[in-house]
């Protein structure tokens, strides 16, 4: 699970990785095109973490009979997209930043993605001794790089039926703290049998359930002792807090069952460069000439909404069960579940 939390922090950190050796050029580009950056570099990251999270909150329509406790450990792989691993950059949309080749637009990796070959960008900013200045960078790859093509994640989620028909779920990812990194996870779900009303219960061949659930990911970076930047405090926290809905209808065999869903996601991204930075300029000889100092440089915000359809299968045996379920979506996810029942 370490590794998986390692994982989620590249992803959701906008200056992790590659990017954190472009903080000082971005930053002499200045605030507001920094911020602009980053926010279309983070942005499919933030969403396919948002679906990430939010896949295998089920394996069956019908749920526990009454006083039944489930216990799972539960494992996603979320597939990026082609079209997720870069976006469109305008430079008529930024101050400062233009292509070393001249040209007004091009696709750039985001932090799924991978510039290959290396693309290359100009910032202009104020020297206060020699006025306009130019200089060039290269723009920041993503985890493609590393040919990474799937966002993992891994949970562990218990559930409780105080009353028939009706199922409260809780998820938790343990919090890691590795090397400046934290990440954690948790998450509260409600999932109905509504069939379980009907007097008709026992000889339906279905149960149709609703499931809403809200799960919330944190995560910090803090990377001062580094030394990318002179500055005091540099981290980066993120937060996702996303709200899913879902209609299930499967069938209530004894040993296998199969189950369909359609939903919708609602999610809120919050990405924050917080700390002190001391952006230099260099003169003649590569003296420094001018310092500036930024202090909480941006907070970028974004929303994940779409549709989403699963389909799966639940084995059980005895007190033991595995379920395999695909979901459909903006991006799509595969889980696999082992789950125990009492």
């Amino acid at each position: 699970m370490k590794k998986n939390g390692l994982i989620l922090i590249a992803l959701i950190a906008t200056t992790t990785g590659n990017t954190q050796e472009n903080i000082d050029d971005l930053l002499a580009a200045g605030v507001a095109d920094a911020e602009r950056f980053s926010k279309d570099y983070i942005k499919a990251a933030n969403d396919g973490l948002a679906y990430g999270i939010n896949a295998g909150w089920f394996n069956n329509a019908k749920t526990p009979d009454r006083f039944g406790f489930e216990l799972a450990l539960i494992g996603n792989a979320t597939f990026i997209n082609d079209e997720d691993k870069q976006f469109i950059l305008n430079t008529d949309n930024y101050e400062n930043i233009r292509f070393q080749d001249g040209s007004t637009s091009k696709p750039v990796a985001t932090a799924l993605g991978h510039n290959d070959p290396a693309v290359v960008v100009e910032i202009t900013y104020d020297d206060p001794i020699f006025m306009e200045k130019t200089t060039k960078f290269e723009l920041p790859t993503g985890i493609g790089a590393a040919n990474v093509n799937i966002i993992p994640t891994v949970f562990l989620q218990g559930s409780f039926s105080p009353f028939k028909g009706t199922q409260i779920k809780a998820r938790y990812f343990p919090k890691v703290d590795r090397e400046d990194a934290k990440v954690g996870l948790y998450g509260f779900g409600l999932q109905q049998d509504f069939t379980s009303f009907l007097p008709a219960d026992t000889i339906l061949p279905i149960s149709i359930s609703g499931l809403v659930a809200y799960t919330h990911l944190a995560a910090s970076y803090d990377f001062t002792d580094e030394r990318i930047v002179d500055g005091e405090n540099q981290q980066i926290q993120t937060e996702t807090n996303t709200m899913l809905y879902q209609l299930i209808v499967g069938t209530k065999l004894k040993i296998i069952n199969f189950y369909g869903a359609v939903g919708y996601i609602s999610g809120k991204n919050k990405t924050d460069l917080l700390g002190t930075y001391r952006v230099s300029g260099e003169g003649l000889g590569g003296a420094t000439v001018f310092s500036e100092e930024i202090k909480d440089p941006f907070s970028i915000k974004s929303e994940t909404r779409g549709m989403t359809t699963t389909v799966g299968a639940n084995l059980k045996l005895g007190f033991f069960g595995l379920n395999a379920a695909y979901t459909i979506a903006d991006f799509n996810s595969a889980s696999i579940g082992m789950n125990f029942s009492f």
